[in-house]
């Protein structure tokens, strides 16, 4: 088997496709806020370079504007408090 074999690859350690851009578009919110339009999409072209990603591009893209009008999450904010 290819090195490369996306999907396949995430697949055996468990992760779908959506898990992976959701907690990926949810993280990059947190850290890079305000990014707009071509912005987020750029960075999923950075993040996800494998020509089997892309299909998931417009999936990103909607979980990192979800993730931006949320705020942090209530779990960033228990881990905070637990580590303060």
């Amino acid at each position: 088997m290819s090195a490369n074999n996306y999907p396949h690859l995430c697949r055996e350690v468990g992760l779908s496709c959506n898990e992976c851009t959701e907690v990926v578009a949810g993280q990059t919110a947190r850290l890079c806020t305000g990014l707009r339009g071509k912005a987020v999409g750029q960075l999923f072209v950075q993040l996800y370079p494998h020509p089997a990603c892309a299909p998931m591009h417009a999936h990103f893209e909607a979980a990192y504007q979800q993730a931006q009008r949320k705020g942090p999450g209530r779990k960033t904010l228990a881990v905070t408090a637990a580590v303060a």
